[in-house]
């Protein structure tokens, strides 16, 4: 079996699955956050259950639409801290915590083998630690609580097998971009992309959780990478109470799947999804002169530590164009701290971009820069469809956050390579 295949097995009490097979399993942790919470919580109480199955084994975080900026999320906001405080729930607040998918991981509420659901599509990035990671629907979240359990499809797999070391300024980003590109929007639905190769092993954890975080733009039911030393490092001292032994599964060399993949990122250069699909990728140089209003480097894919040192090294010495915005959002505050610490928010700030809390931000177009008409944002985040940040008018471009700091520089979509030799 493959690892995906393996997990599903060991939490539906099987020795075997197989694709397409309906199993029961047991789930570890189930997260819900601001937007998908109260609609949860709407829908547990129609169930009838007084108390959710595990309250170790229930997050909710406070991240889509924070600090609340209309009546209408305070009281979402407000619903969901009274059934957290009912339900003696782990609840991240505001100034506690961050993005969802950023702060699972930090405080130790994703671990290796577990099979872990979350009501927003992007809980899937949790596989980079080896884990099945899937988004599920808030009244699914709801029946979660209730019992623990849930039913899934054991998906068909898809060998995502990458080698060669990519070049300076290229990054998992663009090669996750590419890939994406070449399946199509698509191209894995309901499938399980399984990340390996050379490079993989390479890959921080940041890289990895990258890669699975827009596993689900290709129509992935999960990505996954296997656990190695560095999801070892990354996990230790941070594993939760409620997820005290886990079990580092790995496919095995005769595991089955439906197809692989291969890609080589040595000659890759960096990569841009153009309006308004996220398959719609295009080398940078093919992308043409594209000028921005707005460049955005933050959300649940891109706003990590490494994210925001990379930006700061294309940033450091150099001013954002007058006419661009640029808004710097870290994922977490242990990320905010961490930036802080190095420096990083002295850098964005001297090039004039303006730093804001760890939250989503204008990813889903909820909260801090929305988009009017006619303009267009270069973005690290996971999606460009219409109407994704703002104006169904406006354009989103998707890129690494060194191709977004440099065309931020530049006042238009820019290789980050042409900058450096520029300067």
């Amino acid at each position: 079996m493959n690892i995906t295949e393996k997990i599903l097995a060991k939490a539906s009490g099987k020795k075997t699955v197989h694709p397409r097979e309906i199993v029961d399993a047991n789930v570890d942790m189930v997260m819900v956050h601001d937007l998908t919470g109260p609609l949860a919580v709407e829908a547990f109480k129609k169930i009838g259950v007084q108390k959710v199955w595990d309250n170790q084994k229930v997050v909710v975080i406070l991240d889509h639409q924070v600090p609340a900026e209309s009546v209408k999320a305070a009281e979402l906001h407000k619903t969901m801290r009274q059934f957290a405080k009912d339900q003696k729930l782990r609840i991240y607040d505001v100034g506690r915590g961050g993005i969802c998918h950023q702060v699972m991981p930090e405080k130790g509420h994703v671990v290796p083998g577990t099979v872990i659901v979350g009501a927003d599509s992007h809980t899937c990035t949790y596989g980079a630690f080896g884990a099945f990671a899937t988004g599920i629907g808030s009244t699914e979240a709801a029946a979660v609580f209730a019992t623990g359990k849930i039913w899934l499809k054991v998906p068909e797999a898809i060998k995502v097998n990458v080698t060669g070391q990519f070049q300076k300024y290229v990054t998992p980003k663009d090669l996750i971009l590419s890939i994406i590109g070449r399946m199509g929007v698509d191209g894995a639905i309901y499938k399980s992309a399984e990340f390996t190769g050379p490079t993989i092993k390479s890959m921080s954890m940041a890289g990895r959780m990258t890669l699975c975080n827009m596993a689900v733009e290709m129509g992935a039911k999960n990505g996954i990478v296997e656990p190695d030393e560095t999801t070892r490092k990354f996990l230790e001292g941070r594993t939760s109470k409620a997820l005290p032994n886990f079990e580092s599964l790995k496919s095995d060399k005769d595991a089955v799947y439906e197809r692989t993949m291969q890609f080589d990122v040595s000659s890759m250069e960096p990569q841009v999804a153009c309006p308004s699909s996220v398959d719609n990728v295009k080398p940078v140089s093919e992308v043409g002169n594209v000028p921005i209003e707005q460049a955005f480097i933050g959300s649940c894919t891109n706003g990590r530590i490494e994210d925001l040192r990379l930006a700061a090294q294309v940033l450091k010495g150099e001013r954002v164009k007058d006419t661009v915005r640029t808004l710097v959002i870290p994922a977490s505050q242990e990320v905010y701290r961490q930036a802080l610490n190095e420096g990083l928010m002295e850098i964005f700030t001297d090039a004039g971009a303006m730093v804001c809390g760890s939250a989503c931000g204008p990813c889903l177009g909820g909260h801090i820069g929305l988009l009017a008409a006619g303009e267009v944002c270069v973005s690290t985040s996971n999606r460009n469809f219409i109407g994704r940040m703002g104006s169904t008018q406006a354009s989103v471009y998707l890129a690494s956050p060194a191709t977004v700091a440099a065309s931020a520089v530049t006042g238009k979509i820019t290789d980050p390579r042409k900058l450096e030799a520029k300067a």
